[in-house]
């Protein structure tokens, strides 16, 4: 298992350990699990929260650090596919969402906007049909035809969108489940468990790329595992990122830290098959990809002091699968959240906590898994 920058920060979970009975259990202590495990507390119900690993070791701990709106589509494909009305409640909750991660998230969370980059003439065009999208709908955005260096020289233009953020997502994750056990929640880490072997009358499966190794096997064709892989740079002396970029179709991405260092991540598209896998090992191909990026954005290589990998879940129309199991009375699932899991896993942790205290949020019918039966 590769070392996430994110995880190198000690932690340790104060938390309750019993036998007694509870009325729900999860499966994964990651921003989903911990989100929904936080609410169920807080409404009065008896949790108990298994991580295989530790809190936040999974994808929730091994991303880039994005707290971005909206999905993993654009706002445009949103409305062709979902409609104007429903790609709009999309992007209203992860709105909600975001001010709720500030609200959770203390100063692991910086609000500072976000950038998508335009590589080329085509992506261009893209990027514009989103950005009109967008304020036609009412969504705050600015459009950027004078980038500055080093980005005038890679990039064609850019949107900015205001109210995204850069996270430390394991420090918020942990964060979370500090909050959760604080309320009453247990949280057991290397406890590895399946849903058949849970007794509670309530399960949720919050496992996002691992749903189908988490006792419901007919998850698994559902969500597929991705592979994404990510370095870390020592700081570089210099202010020259702001805020979170990405670009070509979130192929590249990185963020500068507040103490100077560069993370990086992307290029899985130099191999997608390889990087459909469970495997969170890194690869001298991409890894060498990565570097050239940071050398293009910095003007030289800095030292490398970390390289890992994260998996995440990916499904075939890249929205999330969340409500209760088909023919699974009691067994819940969120997950597939295609790369934009730190609001979206919020958001819909919290739906299903919802959903359990007994109101139907109306978002949820957006991410049925019965869409795909």
């Amino acid at each position: 298992m590769t070392t996430s920058y994110w995880l190198a920060e000690p932690f340790v979970l104060r938390t309750s350990r019993t036998s007694n009975p509870v009325d729900v259990e999860i499966v994964g202590a990651g921003v989903t699990g911990c989100s929904c495990a936080l609410m169920l507390a807080e409404g009065g119900l008896r949790v108990r929260v298994h991580e295989a690993g530790r809190v936040a070791s999974g994808a929730s701990g091994r991303n880039g650090g994005f707290a971005l709106r909206g999905g993993a589509m654009p706002y445009d494909a949103a409305r062709a596919q979902l409609g104007r009305d429903r790609a709009r409640t999309l992007w209203q909750l992860t709105e909600t969402a975001l001010t709720r991660v500030r609200s959770l998230a203390g100063d692991a969370f910086r609000r500072v906007g976000s950038l998508r980059l335009a590589a080329d003439d085509t992506e261009g065009e893209r990027l514009a049909r989103e950005f009109d999208a967008l304020r036609e709908d009412g969504f705050d955005a600015a459009w950027v035809d004078k980038l500055p260096t080093p980005l005038d020289r890679l990039f064609r233009c850019a949107v900015v969108h205001p109210g995204d953020g850069a996270l430390d997502p394991a420090r918020w994750v942990r964060g979370i489940a500090e909050q959760a056990c604080a309320a009453g929640a247990e949280i057991a880490e290397a406890s590895r468990v399946g849903a058949t072997e849970l007794q509670g009358p309530i399960v949720v499966l919050a496992a996002d790329g691992l749903l189908g190794a988490a006792g419901c096997p007919e998850l698994g064709p559902l969500v597929w595992p991705v592979r994404g892989q990510m370095l870390a740079t020592e700081p570089l002396g210099e202010r020259l990122y702001e805020r979170p970029h990405y670009a070509r179709d979130g192929f590249d991405y990185w963020q500068q830290l507040p103490d100077g260092r560069l993370v990086a991540g992307g290029k899985r598209d130099l191999d997608v098959e390889t990087e459909f896998t469970v495997d969170d090992a890194t690869t001298p191909p991409i890894q060498e990809k990565l570097e050239e990026l940071v050398t293009q954005l910095v003007g030289r290589l800095p030292r490398i002091t970390h390289r890992w990998a994260g998996i995440w879940g990916e499904t075939a129309d890249r929205l999330p699968i969340v409500g209760e199991v088909p023919g699974r009375a009691g067994v819940w699932v969120a997950g597939g959240y295609s790369g934009h899991g730190n609001v979206l896993g919020l958001a819909c942790g919290e739906l299903v906590a919802r959903a359990i205290l007994g109101e139907r949020p109306a978002e949820l019918a957006l991410f049925d898994p019965r869409r795909f039966a």
